[in-house]
């Protein structure tokens, strides 16, 4: 069972709020407005972006925002994972090193050759993503898939 469900419009009403949280937990100052208009630019226009919701879809406990790109130097198709995101209550459950394990490996299914996470090695993700063999060059993660 996929513990991943690539969100489409139907979901953003349950996004907002975990998007909205994860933000104000950055220092972000995003408004809920804000997000909504975001995410049905990013439904209803051909954006090289993905969101996943973490958990059963109906009640999801996290998010994954994915932006992808094409890299010469890489040799192909890379991606930037720009959120992710776990409900505090439910961390240092594993349910984020399943969700990064499951993202990896759907993305290297694509043809993703790169999965980039722009955080520095103080970043308290960090520990996991160097479990997961991600490797912190110039505050910015990279796994090869």
């Amino acid at each position: 069972m996929s513990l991943l469900t690539l969100a489409g419009p139907a979901d953003a009403a349950r996004l907002i709020p975990l998007i909205t949280a994860c933000h104000a937990e950055a220092g972000l100052t995003t408004t809920e407005d804000h997000v909504e208009q975001t995410l049905a630019t990013l439904f209803e226009q051909d954006i090289q972006a993905a969101v996943w919701l973490i958990g059963p879809p109906r009640a999801p406990v996290g998010y994954l925002f994915v932006s992808f790109g094409f890299s010469l130097s890489r040799g192909g198709r890379e991606a930037v994972v720009q959120d992710i995101y776990i409900r505090p209550r439910i961390r240092a459950r594993g349910m984020g090193t399943q969700a990064l394990t499951q993202l990896v490996s759907m993305l290297g299914q694509m043809g993703v050759v790169a999965i980039d996470v722009p955080v520095g090695a103080d970043h308290p993700a960090a520990p996991l993503l160097s479990r997961l063999h991600f490797t912190s060059e110039n505050q910015i993660f990279t796994r090869q898939t």
